[in-house]
């Protein structure tokens, strides 16, 4: 009985902790802590929270509960000044890192209450409770927010390794040993680390590309690079080493030392020599090369190597201790130099952040110009830059080299001096000297101060040119000694314009890194990394590729097919009787000027006014004529080319048409037309070719000025010719090319004798007896030699589309009068 009332009390007790522990979270309310609406605003947010902050700081408040009450409106600020956080909690009531999953509150309520009890999970030796088997992950724990804003900009100055992890991950466990080894040996080095909790963040492990847990990344200036080796010490240091850049750090011997120190004018940075006996580089080294890489330039000496006793020699190096030395604008002795047995990476920091610049730096672009002469932010936080505005060569060595003496000698934080080039930053230096005579091909010295980030200064120049005398150096001291006393010493004001980027590569190498690097991070992306995102892609592209050839087969097929089903192509000419059979049952209507025809069995006339043009509708193909295209339209639009259309038809033609034109005579002319028609049908779907015909009648002259630059093609006329009158061009086909000034060619076909009489229709000849034969119907024997003619166009037609045809060119086209 008085176990049954233990039990009792003991669940009534359990339950009531339960409830309160639930009472307490539900009544956490981070709007009702500090005292705003869920509409307010990030400004009204921030309002509030310092207002309550100095409020209830326990510095300054003595009630006893307002530590606690502090600690309330750090975290109510906390979570509504995340964006992400707030959005949680408006939409799960979760004040956590849930992002969506509320049942974690209620886990968190039975967390205390299993713990104490021996149903837990470390009963059993099943550590799958990522907040006690994750405790020194904690602190590495990465939102998306913050990687986007924060670590992707930090992966610049150095790499970071991420682990993707996720509750009752058996893999997680076994690596978390060798995961803590290696994050507590490469983070005092410099290496950045990260935990992503895939369950919490799936977001941001979706963005990483990580689809499965454990998986361990490398992010380096913003890339992402996947760890696919076994997860050893070893493996994980030498992928970190595999990230940096391979030109970091140059191997110095005495060979290369002197050309290594003496880059200091050409890079305009620092140089830093690194002396150690260790055969290869350390990785804190690459590291910090890798930090500083945009300011200084680094070597690395293996003192225990043949060939490096000079070396070691004039600087006097200890071969057991590490050095490290700084060499700005004299090689011959170091500016600075640290020695240590273990080198700490906040030593080095320490170090290198002093001596990021040379004495006397040459401002080569907007951005150190900004960090040598920052804008002063008080009075107490004034810097003045001493700008020496100098030239190059020989000429101004003098004078360069005093300045640099001069600034050695005033080593203070107040002022930083600096040079540039006048003929590479012509705006610059004409701002400051005003193109001041007295100043021309000499240097001059400006002493500045920036007030603001869009190029106001207050300066003042030296009134006299810069020479490195000891006069001059006795006049910029006292005038820096009364800057300390009176700063409207400065009384010029001007607006500088940006700098030039001297440094900048070209446009063609800024071009090729650029592709190269897209390629590589495809590469990686397709092969390495995220290719589980580019299947849709890479489904999209093959997808593609197998419709194309699939249609590209199945029309092979098909075409294959349709010439073993049509007919053989009648290679002979056709007889008379066919020939006359043809004729009848393929006539075309024509259109002339006037509107009238003759009565054909073509089906349809129609009539349009304006320029003179014809269409011609044919009915059918003869045999072996058949096109193998699809005509855009039923008939073939011949225009005439007049006077009126020669310049938009021909001179003005745009790039890559092309007209092609007809002779004929009016006795020939509806013979051709339709002969015409029928041959050039099948080219009508080319939106390139345009067709007309030309009045021989009319327009003599201008054709045999054309035929004068084919010579090889077609006779040349000349006035002692009998016959010069009585040639017949009619037939003839020109493809006139208006843009390029060229033309193809095509001289009619001619059967039978030519030497004959008229007495036959195989005998007549049109080029001896044209006069004759006007005024003859369309149905006498010189209408069937005429279409004869054209009777191997279509072919020409294929070869003029081919390209294969001879071109004639001309100098202008002529005009048509």
């Amino acid at each position: 009985m008085e176990l049954k009332k233990l039990s009792i009390s003991l669940v009534v007790v359990l339950v009531l902790v339960l409830v309160l522990q639930i009472l307490s979270a539900v009544d956490f309310d981070p709007y009702r802590i500090l005292g705003v609406s869920r509409t307010s605003s990030q400004a009204d947010i921030k309002k509030a929270y310092k207002k309550l902050a100095r409020e209830w700081h326990p510095d300054k408040n003595k009630d006893p509960g307002a530590e606690d009450k502090f600690i309330q409106i750090s975290k109510a600020y906390e979570i509504l000044s995340n964006e992400e956080k707030r959005s949680n909690f408006d939409r799960y009531g979760d004040v956590g890192e849930n992002q969506g999953y509320p049942q974690q509150q209620q886990h968190r309520q039975f967390h205390h209450f299993h713990e104490s009890f021996y149903f837990d999970e470390s009963f059993f030796h099943f550590p799958f409770n990522s907040e006690r088997r994750d405790s020194s992950d904690e602190k590495y724990l990465l939102h998306f927010s913050h990687y986007v804003n924060e670590i992707v900009p930090d992966s610049f100055k150095k790499p970071y390794l991420i682990k993707i992890t996720s509750d009752w991950c058996f893999s997680c466990i076994h690596i978390e040993p060798v995961w803590k080894e290696v994050v507590q040996e490469l983070e005092v080095l410099g290496v950045g680390i990260g935990v992503v909790h895939a369950g919490y963040e799936r977001r941001l492990a979706h963005h990483l590309g990580a689809h499965s847990t454990p998986s361990i990344l490398g992010l380096i200036n913003g890339k992402i690079s996947f760890f696919h080796n076994a997860v050893i010490r070893e493996n994980l240091r030498q992928f970190v080493e595999s990230l940096l850049p391979g030109n970091l750090i140059e191997k110095i011997t005495d060979k290369n030392y002197v050309r290594f120190l003496s880059n200091w004018k050409k890079e305009n940075k620092p140089h830093v020599l690194l002396f150690d006996h260790m055969p290869v580089v350390p990785l804190l080294y690459k590291l910090t090369a890798f930090a500083y890489r945009d300011y200084l330039s680094f070597g690395y000496v293996y003192v225990g190597l043949r060939g490096t006793e000079e070396l070691s020699r004039q600087y006097n190096i200890n071969v057991y201790t590490p050095t490290m030395m700084i060499f700005k604008e004299h090689i011959d002795k170091p500016a600075d130099v640290i020695q240590a047995r273990e080198m700490k990476k906040q030593l080095i920091d320490d170090f290198l952040s002093q001596n990021k610049f040379l004495l006397a730096a040459r401002l080569t672009n907007q951005k150190l110009f900004r960090e040598l002469c920052p804008v002063k932010k008080s009075h107490r936080q004034r810097k003045y830059c001493v700008v020496l505005l100098t030239g190059e060569g020989d000429k101004f060595a003098k004078t360069y080299e005093a300045f640099v003496a001069f600034a050695l000698a005033n080593t203070k934080d107040t002022v930083r001096f600096v040079h540039i080039y006048d003929d590479r930053q012509r705006d610059f230096a004409q701002a400051l000297l005003m193109d001041d005579e007295k100043y021309w091909g000499k240097s001059a010295v400006a002493i500045l101060e920036r007030r603001n980030n869009v190029g106001r200064v207050v300066y003042k120049i030296l009134e006299d040119a810069w020479e490195g005398s000891e006069e001059d150096n006795f006049i910029l001291l006292d005038l820096l000694a009364q800057l300390r006393t009176d700063p409207g010493l400065l009384s010029s004001d001007t607006v500088l314009p940006d700098l030039n980027d001297e440094l900048a590569p070209v446009f063609f190498l800024r071009w090729l890194y650029s592709a190269i690097e897209y390629v590589s991070d495809c590469w990686d992306s397709v092969f390495h990394n995220n290719w589980r995102e580019m299947m849709p892609l890479l489904s999209l592209i093959f997808s593609a590729l197998f419709i194309l050839f699939g249609t590209v087969i199945v029309q092979a097929f098909s075409d294959s097919s349709d010439e073993r089903d049509s007919p053989l192509p009648q290679k002979e000419e056709p007889n008379e009787e066919n020939e006359k059979t043809f004729s009848k049952e393929n006539r075309f209507p024509l259109l002339t000027p006037s509107c009238t025809s003759q009565a054909f069995s073509a089906p349809s006339l129609s009539c349009s006014r304006g320029l003179v043009g014809h269409s011609l509708a044919p009915t059918a193909f003869p045999p072996g004529r058949e096109g193998s295209g699809i005509p855009k339209k039923g008939f073939v639009e011949v225009t005439e080319l007049t006077d009126v259309t020669y310049t938009s038809n021909l001179v003005r033609l745009r790039p890559g048409h092309m007209n092609v034109v007809l002779i004929l005579s009016n006795p020939t002319k509806t013979s051709l037309l339709q002969k015409f028609a029928l041959e050039v049908y099948t080219f009508t779907g080319s939106s390139c070719l345009h067709f007309s015909f030309l009045s021989l009648d009319k327009h003599r002259e201008w054709l045999e000025y054309l035929l004068e630059f084919a010579q090889d093609a077609a006779p040349i006329p000349n006035q002692y010719d009998k016959h010069f009158l009585e040639r017949d061009y009619t037939g003839y086909v020109l493809a006139l090319n208006g843009h390029k000034k060229y033309f193809c060619l095509f001289k009619p076909h001619r059967s039978g004798d030519e030497g004959g009489t008229m007495g036959s229709c195989e005998d007549y000849d049109p080029l001896l007896h044209t006069g004759e034969a006007r005024g003859k119907s369309s149905c006498s024997p010189g209408s069937k030699q005429a279409k004869n003619k054209l009777s191997k166009l279509s072919l020409w037609m294929e070869r003029l589309l081919e390209g294969s045809l001879q071109r004639f060119y001309i100098p202008s086209w002529p005009a048509l009068d």
